[in-house]
């Protein structure tokens, strides 16, 4: 899967395993990536040691939720039509809410 904006591919990890989901970023020092879980509609951050920016949207990747810098430890309880939440380093991508994400699923850079 890649996420594209102002003309940039970025590769997005598709956390579909069981322990991909568990453990996202928790207990990572170096987020070098963006997860992706799908038919989720809330995340903590328990175990993580730095902040991230989180992007929920609906199953057409339309943004309806955004959370920069959330810290470690805290929860986002569940939120109606979420399908998608994405997970990445703080400031990576700047994101409103109601554009639509640009995702291509099953394709590898």
């Amino acid at each position: 899967m890649k996420l594209i904006k102002d003309n940039k591919a970025y590769y997005v990890k598709e956390c579909i395993k069981f322990k991909d989901r568990l453990l996202g970023f928790m207990f990572k020092k170096n987020i070098d990536k963006i997860l992706c879980f799908n038919k989720c509609n809330s995340i903590h951050t328990f175990f993580m040691f730095s902040n991230i920016d989180v992007i929920m949207t609906d199953k057409d990747f339309n943004i309806l939720y955004i959370y920069k810098n959330l810290k470690p430890f805290k929860v986002v309880l569940p939120k109606k039509s979420v399908y998608y939440v994405f997970e990445l380093k703080p400031n990576l991508l700047k994101f409103k809410t109601n554009e639509k994400l640009d995702v291509k699923i099953n394709v590898k850079l």
